[in-house]
């Protein structure tokens, strides 16, 4: 068996150390035989050395048995450093997170509701219009308001926030229990101050030392030309207050866009219909149609022979881009609309067009001038194997003819 060294001697320090010597030798050398931050092989054991060694120096009866039996057996020692004991409640990953550049784990833990409040979220309604050009909103909604009284401290005119005498300051407590595996030790939020770590000597009377009070806020939002439905807006600082002073949480606005009477959005795009007839469909034609901004047209351009559903797209008069400037497309999918009525004349009309393409109709629905201008048609072309015009200038003659 491997024989102990002396603990005053793995301290360094003397029998008559005062307990502050102690724990300062202890400190010194943890720094640099801590696993965490010394690449010898070594290092985990000379900790567990020091650690021990410590154990039992820092305790007074611990310590007295020691130095009358001059062994750790005899100091009956468990080998275990309650760092409780040396910092008020902070663990043995608080102190070395502290000694290596951080702040402790406990500290960041029991201080965090106090850093900075809750964030809030509200859902806002807009036209299509107001996305469009850009806008602002007023929004109403409660919150949890620094406190006018006091500022948002939570002390009364002339108190003060002392550290917490339980905690230290930490906002935890630490407990060491025994079982059959050793001792464990365990952290908890402090009673005494609900893991703020500080307490007031007089809390002020209107928020009882909050910080905060329930208020009714309205703020103006802008609201961004191009954003899409279900876009977000944060505003900063104007969620839930902090406890006593602590910053305040975000509102964050989720912006729902109002269907459109005439238009559907796909992205930075913007499509409708427009109804065309049969005639305009065949011979081209142009339909304006009011676009999104105020005073806006959009000509949408119909070639001859556009077919039902097809798609007619003009360039810049859709939605602003929020990324990269300009606007996107404004497209119109064709509706050709067929009469479900007709005059004898338009009748007249067509029936001379089925005879020119030589289609069959039902003459039923044809009156007696109809069939009779169709079978001059007829009589026409039979005179002809070819026509000299085409079908589109036909129709146009056509028309002429029954305008006459």
């Amino acid at each position: 068996m491997v024989e102990k060294r002396d603990y005053y001697e793995v301290l360094g320090v003397e029998r008559d150390a005062d307990r502050k010597t102690i724990k300062r030798a202890f400190l010194k050398l943890a720094r640099k035989v801590h696993p965490d931050v010394s690449d010898d092989p070594a290092a985990e054991e000379q900790f567990k050395e020091l650690n021990e060694a410590y154990s039992v120096l820092s305790d007074d009866v611990k310590r007295a048995n020691y130095d009358r039996f001059g062994t750790a057996e005899g100091a009956g020692g468990s080998g275990y450093v309650d760092f409780s004991d040396i910092f008020g409640g902070m663990g043995v990953d608080d102190i070395f997170s502290s000694f290596f550049g951080g702040r402790s784990a406990s500290s960041q833990r029991g201080r965090a509701a106090r850093r900075q409040g809750r964030d809030m979220a509200i859902s806002l309604e807009v036209t299509l219009e107001e996305v469009a050009r850009g806008c602002k909103k007023t929004i109403a909604y409660d919150r949890l308001a620094p406190c006018d009284d006091c500022g948002g401290t939570g002390m009364a005119e002339g108190a003060s926030e002392q550290e917490c005498p339980r905690c230290h300051g930490t906002g935890f407590v630490t407990t060491v229990q025994r079982s059959v595996f050793g001792q464990v030790q365990s952290s908890s939020p402090c009673p005494e101050c609900g893991g703020e770590g500080t307490v007031l000597d007089s809390p002020c009377e209107m928020c009882d030392g909050q910080g905060r009070t329930p208020n009714h806020e309205r703020i103006d939002v802008r609201i961004p030309a191009g954003i899409s439905s279900g876009g977000q807006l944060r505003v900063q600082g104007m969620g839930e207050a902090g406890m006593r002073g602590a910053p305040a949480g975000d509102l964050i606005v989720s912006v729902r866009v109002r269907d459109h009477e005439r238009f559907q959005r796909s992205g930075d795009d913007l499509v409708c219909e427009i109804e065309v007839s049969m005639v305009q469909a065949a011979l081209g034609c142009t339909v304006e149609v009011a676009g999104i901004m105020p005073d806006e047209t959009i000509p949408f351009e119909i070639a001859a022979g556009t077919q039902h559903g097809e798609l007619v797209i003009v360039e810049g008069l859709g939605m602003p881009r929020m990324s990269g400037g300009g606007r996107g497309r404004s497209a119109a999918q064709v509706r050709v609309l067929v009469p479900r009525e007709l005059p004898d004349e338009a009748r007249a009309l067509l029936a001379r067009y089925a005879a020119l393409m030589g289609e069959s109709v039902e003459s039923d629905s044809i009156s007696a001038a109809a069939q009779d201008a169709a079978a001059a048609s007829e009589a026409e072309l039979a005179e002809h194997d070819k026509p000299s015009k085409s079908v589109v200038d036909r129709i146009r003659d056509a028309i002429d003819d029954v305008l006459e």
